[in-house]
């Protein structure tokens, strides 16, 4: 076994790694770029190294600058994690080229199955089945476009370097091929350094079942059965699970034997995830599951293979890397319960999941009946330069139901303050009910957005106690035996009432708040407005540091009240609701994204602009394209108008809110 390794990676998945090498005793050494210098990761391992400027290119990316680190600190091998260079076999080389041992497969299995037209060409002749579709060399609009008629729309456009839903098109039909195939080689360029791409069918309701595989240097290799990563957004999961609902017996065999004998047509050795897309129209059938690709790495969604299996992956991982054969065969195996994982993003998901930054100011994770592997800290700062992933929540149980209930249970529990999250979005996902029910494609999502993105409204009893913890109330126990933390609101003649604005989604509420005793406050419209809010009266029985105890109606609740700046964030049972103390003294500044200005939506790089200025433009019409996070954006003239003036040209490097352009009204 290694006496040392180098993570060649960052975050959550550095952390992961971190903790099982130190169970085995084996020491660590963490990179970090500028951004990263006070990261969990680091403080976690053993070593720490400064491999450059925040920019992945000139950090993550760098491999001279990593295998330095490995040789300086005396490490015996590189673990890739996964992203960054877990999958480039000139890494691979270079690492073995200098004496280390690369924690991964070999760079030909790498190369086998780095491009995703080779590698189903080679799945063809191993007698793995594959999705009808164009895996050639010809790259011209005029010969794809040709092969996508004789394929049959719709069909998908795809990267034939990397993965996580980068340069991928789905294409209804021949009107929108040409535009679709631009953007789909733009970003494959962008992400992959490699713009070219195939042409598959569209699988009529897709399932997307991915199966685990590990071999060995001997030549073993087995599966450790399957996951359904079917929920996914812009091609990029969001919740998975195993095993997968409706699996069979004879399908799971099935595409268990093809995913071992993918891996032995290429002689793999350690961590590897074989994705088939599924023909779910008429249920599971073991004649309707088609090779995707191979990811050669540790996957994202690896614990819910722990879970149910009770193994530690990275562990296998290092064992093998080292010399050893697989821990177990094939027949030693076994499915115990069902797992869930959520990733928890700091994203939008109300425009259309836009990653988002920001420092967290809070952040509570659950623990007890959930698993939580995370790269981040209260207080750290979510980026632009790397993925916005703050945790994965991991849920088991002994059937689908339990596992499913526990993960509600865990988002209920999760509060992130500071930047926008997609925790509202996974915990309404998780009670949908075809979700619920196990009745899940790569569309459902899609579907049912507008439902899924339906904001949670503030009870008048959640209004209620944000008001009271507008005035501080939230902050002090009530203590009988202290006169002073008794006396609350006082007026000498009257009781007291307080006058308080808070605005909750962009509608401000003006609140009168009376104290009625010690303990009992009313909280009401001001001036009175009939049956527009409340009246609501609250018993507090007890406050502290944020956590307040509430008697409402004779029920009583335990309320976290986290503040944020001019921010209140109420958090109970029933939800997490924002409210704003506006700034009554300034006049309301005008609206950033007003109509006659197109801002950025977020930090990134302007990639093309489509106006000049003086031109006349519709509303709708694709104005500019940006790229955030390896992510293109196309941002749309908000109405009619003329271009009056362009503030950021092709290649820009743009901030949140930064305005673009200027329109002016058109003449009459």
């Amino acid at each position: 076994m290694f006496d040392k390794i180098l993570i060649a990676n960052r975050g959550e998945i550095a952390c992961r790694i971190i903790r099982t090498a130190r169970r085995l005793g084996i020491a660590t050494v963490a990179v970090f770029s500028d951004a990263d210098r006070f990261a969990l990761h680091v403080e976690m391992a053993d070593e720490a190294v400064h491999i450059g400027p925040a920019p992945v290119s000139d950090s993550y990316l760098d491999g001279e600058r990593l295998i330095a680190a490995a040789r300086a600190t005396g490490s015996d091998a590189v673990h890739p994690g996964y992203g960054f260079l877990s999958e480039n076999p000139d890494f691979v080389e270079a690492v073995e080229a200098a004496g280390l041992c690369f924690i991964g497969p070999s760079s030909d299995a790498i190369r086998a199955m780095g491009l995703k037209d080779a590698a189903k060409t080679l799945m063809e002749k191993a007698g793995v089945p594959v999705v009808p579709g164009y895996h050639g060399e010809a790259q011209d609009l005029v010969v794809l476009a040709s092969k996508a008629n004789e394929i049959g729309f719709p069909v998908l456009i795809k990267a034939r370097a990397g993965g996580g839903g980068k340069g991928m098109r789905l294409v209804d039909n021949p009107q929108t091929f040409a535009d679709s195939l631009s953007a789909a080689k733009r970003e494959g360029e962008a992400s992959f350094g490699d713009g070219r791409v195939l042409v598959e069918k569209f699988v009529s309701a897709p399932r997307h079942i991915e199966i685990q595989v590990f071999g060995d240097s001997f030549g073993n290799v087995v599966h450790l059965f399957e996951r359904d990563c079917s929920l996914q957004r812009r091609h990029q999961k969001v919740i998975e699970e195993a095993p997968a609902p409706g699996m069979t017996d004879e399908m799971r065999a099935a595409m268990g034997a093809a995913a071992v004998q993918a891996a032995k047509a290429i002689g793999y050795s350690g961590a590897g995830t074989v994705e088939f897309i599924v023909d779910s129209s008429q249920g599971l059938s073991p004649d309707r599951f088609y090779f995707m690709e191979m990811n050669t790495r540790l996957q994202v969604e690896h614990p819910v293979t722990e879970m149910i299996t009770g193994l530690d992956l990275v562990e296998w991982q290092l064992r093998v890397a080292a010399g050893e054969s697989l821990p177990m065969d094939q027949g030693a195996l076994s499915i115990d319960g069902w797992s869930f994982e959520a990733r928890l993003y700091a994203e939008n998901a109300q425009k259309a999941f836009l990653p988002a930054t920001g420092k967290l100011d809070y952040l509570r994770l659950p623990d007890g009946a959930a698993r939580v592997d995370s790269g981040v800290r209260q207080g750290d700062e979510i980026t632009p330069f790397y993925d916005p992933m703050i945790a994965k929540i991991i849920t088991h149980g002994p059937n689908r139901v339990t596992a499913l209930r526990r993960m509600e249970a865990a988002l209920a529990k999760t509060v992130v303050v500071g930047t926008t999250t997609n925790v509202a979005f996974l915990g309404a996902l998780c009670r949908h009910g075809a979700f619920a029910r196990g009745d899940v494609d790569t569309g459902l999502i899609e579907r049912a957005l507008t439902e899924l993105n339906a904001v949670a409204r503030p009870s008048d009893r959640h209004v209620a106690v944000a008001a009271l913890a507008s005035l501080g109330l939230d902050r002090c126990a009530n203590d009988p035996s202290d006169p002073f933390s008794t006396l609350g609101l006082w007026s000498h003649w009257l009781p007291a009432k307080r006058v308080v604005h808070l605005v909750h989604d962009d509608v401000s509420l003006v609140l009168a708040v009376n104290r009625l005793s010690d303990h009992r406050w009313l909280v009401e419209d001001y001036p009175a407005k009939s049956g527009s809010f409340g009246p609501v009266t609250l018993d507090l029985q007890s406050a502290l540091d944020g956590v307040m105890t509430i008697d409402h109606d004779g029920t009583v609740s335990t309320v976290q009240v986290v503040r944020h700046q001019t921010t209140l964030v109420i958090v109970d049972v029933e939800g997490t609701f924002s409210f704003t103390i506006p700034d009554m003294t300034g006049e309301e500044s005008e609206d950033a994204s007003g109509s006659d200005r197109l801002t950025a939506p977020m930090p990134g790089i302007v990639k093309q602009v489509h106006v000049r200025a003086g031109e006349s433009v519709e509303s709708g019409q694709a104005l500019i394209i940006m790229e955030a996070m390896k992510m293109e954006i196309t941002l749309a003239a908000p109405r009619d108008g003329v271009i009056a003036e362009i503030l950021a040209g092709d290649g820009a490097q743009v901030s949140d809110g930064d305005v673009l352009l200027r329109l002016e009204a058109l003449e009459d």
